[in-house]
């Protein structure tokens, strides 16, 4: 009974059903935040969803059932069995907050698309990394913040009045979110010579310490690519070679047929 769950649960078939149903639920939980639908057909879209609900707690008992212990050894059947047990917690009262969790059931195509699961995989093996690069970034931001306060706190407070309101002021200039006519320019007619700082602050962040994210997190993905490659390959070497075990022992069976023939 078990081995036939398994292998309904790792079909291809039962995979494409279970996506299919999650991008529904996606657009039902969608429609749900329309008035206008939900003065009309509210109390359908909230049978759907119940439905929904309950094919997701299937599907979880199923692959508990089919895995046992070995499903909490799944980085993504835990992420999934998380994701239900929020939807099934009492959205009422003091918990109402929880109703709007309900769209997390959504990222369950992360777990059951491949290619999603690799980028995410490359997302992670990445944070070491990305760590470094935080550091680096805060570190720059605070000397720049100091510098900008001393420089320009006096003229413009609302913008460098003290170190929090600078360090928003050019986190929203690194973004090139409205920089030059909305912040350099206004400076630059009181401190004619605001563009030396400016200027440098945007090639180390936005030039610069940002593409270091970028150039990571590629490499990561590259890596995770890599070994997905190689495990296919392995995969495939055990295969052939446990065909060419099962060729050698027919030839040895047919040999020793052919002996007793004679």
């Amino acid at each position: 009974m078990r081995d036939t769950v398994l292998a309904l649960i790792t079909s291809r078939r039962w995979e494409t059903i279970i996506i299919s149903i999650i991008v529904f639920n996606a657009i039902t939980l969608g429609l749900e935040t329309s008035a206008t639908v939900m003065a009309s057909i509210g109390p359908v879209l909230l049978f759907i969803d119940s439905v929904i609900l309950g094919i997701f707690v299937v599907e979880i008992v199923l692959r508990l059932y089919a895995h046992r212990l070995a499903f909490f050894r799944d980085p993504w059947s835990i992420f999934d069995f998380i994701i239900v047990v929020i939807s099934l917690l009492p959205a009422s009262g003091a918990l109402s907050v929880l109703r709007a969790l309900r769209i997390l059931r959504v990222l369950r195509l992360i777990s059951m698309v491949p290619s999603l699961r690799r980028v995410i995989g490359g997302l992670i093996t990445a944070l070491p990394g990305m760590g470094s690069i935080i550091v680096l970034m805060v570190l720059v931001f605070y000397v720049f913040a100091v510098m900008a306060t001393k420089l320009y706190g006096q003229t413009f407070p609302d913008w460098f009045g003290d170190l929090g309101r600078t360090t928003y002021t050019l986190f929203q200039i690194m973004t090139l979110e409205g920089w030059s006519d909305g912040i350099v320019r206004p400076v630059m007619e009181v401190h004619p010579y605001a563009w030396a700082f400016f200027i440098p602050f945007i090639l180390c962040t936005a030039f610069t310490v940002l593409n270091l994210f970028i150039g990571i997190i590629v490499s990561a993905m590259e890596d995770e690519a890599a070994q997905d490659a190689t495990d296919e390959r392995k995969a495939i070497q055990m295969d052939m070679a446990r065909i060419l075990d099962e060729v050698k022992a027919l030839r040895t069976e047919v040999a020793d047929l052919r002996d007793r023939q004679r």
